[in-house]
């Protein structure tokens, strides 16, 4: 990028960042209006960040981060990949916050582009008094254009915070401080002034991992079972008869069930389907204690629920046996 400004391809995919509301005050019920802006539109709303590199929308289907999954995340795949060719310095996506976090962790695990790549997003659509989507959206441009943020993986930029797409999460329904790294804390700070980086992840990320789903048209079925006081085998049972591949638990902390659940979970690990073990508490490991190991369970450390889905999905469509998830989820 040296002698000129870095281009920075931004891939508009909906969410709260490109929706507008009635007026300044509609910041909660907005998405009843179905209007919602693409990468064009986006960056001609918050028309100064093109100050800061040369700006290239790229048109793709806008919808609420509720409705993205497996094939959006193929789809990205496959677009960051045509733009990685097409000699892009970075790639920003728009995106809803609902699943962000999960775009950002797949993402992570399946790129095979070697490209920075950044997700952000907002708290309030683009048409409300104080809305952040502006303010996120530089801070994600001047990230993904910034040598010290490279090979750090796929992050998720809100608040000016640079998290790591493994560890951050959302925490808080409509607060604008909502993304949050538990146990780890933030990489570093996406200032006006500079992007400063305090660490750098440990565990293994893209591109080039095990995960290739470019080829993958249709993914293996993993499901969440969630724990509470008294839960049985019903839910779990439910999936198996589903045709589920893999099943997370949900599990009480620090990686336990109520007896009813947990024989239902033995039961399905001992007919062939994939389970793991995280926790609903939102912060801290899960091991493999005896009744895992005994029951072929795998661990998944510190990754939550709906990350374990993630990798065990992924795992699956690479046709990885229970020895090579187990260190998939060591290492991933």
């Amino acid at each position: 990028m040296t002698g000129r400004r870095p281009r920075i391809a931004v891939i508009g995919t909906g969410g709260t960042i490109s929706s507008f509301g009635a007026d300044p005050f509609d910041v909660q019920d907005y998405m009843r209006h179905g209007d919602r802006g693409d990468a064009a539109r986006m960056l001609a709303h918050y028309g100064d960040v093109a100050r800061l590199a040369d700006l290239v929308p790229v048109a793709f289907p806008s919808v609420p981060s509720t409705e993205i999954g497996f094939a959006e995340w193929r789809a990205l795949v496959l677009e960051i990949d045509r733009l990685a060719a097409d000699e892009m310095d970075g790639v920003v996506i728009l995106h809803g916050t609902a699943t962000m976090e999960e775009t950002a962790y797949a993402l992570s695990l399946t790129l095979q582009a070697d490209i920075p790549v950044v997700l952000t997003g907002a708290q309030r659509p683009a048409s409300a008094l104080s809305a952040d989507g502006g303010a996120n959206l530089s801070a994600a441009i001047r990230t993904a254009a910034a040598p010290a943020a490279r090979d750090l993986g796929v992050l998720l930029v809100m608040n000016e915070e640079i998290h790591a797409a493994r560890e951050v999460t959302k925490t808080a329904t409509f607060r604008l401080q909502t993304f949050r790294s538990p146990d780890f804390g933030a990489l570093g700070h996406a200032d006006v002034d500079s992007v400063a980086i305090y660490r750098r992840p440990a565990r293994a990320t893209g591109p080039g991992l095990p995960f290739d789903i470019r080829g993958v048209e249709t993914p293996p079925r993993v499901d969440i079972a969630y724990a509470h006081a008294g839960a049985d085998g019903t839910a779990i049972r439910a999936f198996a008869a589903a045709g589920a591949q893999g099943i997370v638990a949900a599990a009480l902390a620090p990686g336990l069930l109520p007896p009813a659940q947990m024989a239902a979970l033995v039961e399905a690990s001992a007919d062939g389907i994939a389970c793991a073990m995280s926790s609903r508490a939102g912060s801290g490991r899960v091991v493999a204690l005896t009744p895992l190991r005994e029951a072929g369970i795998l661990a998944a450390d510190t990754l939550n629920p709906q990350k374990a889905r993630i990798l065990l999905q992924c795992a699956l469509a690479a046709g990885m046996d229970r020895a090579a998830m187990a260190d998939a989820f060591a290492t991933y």
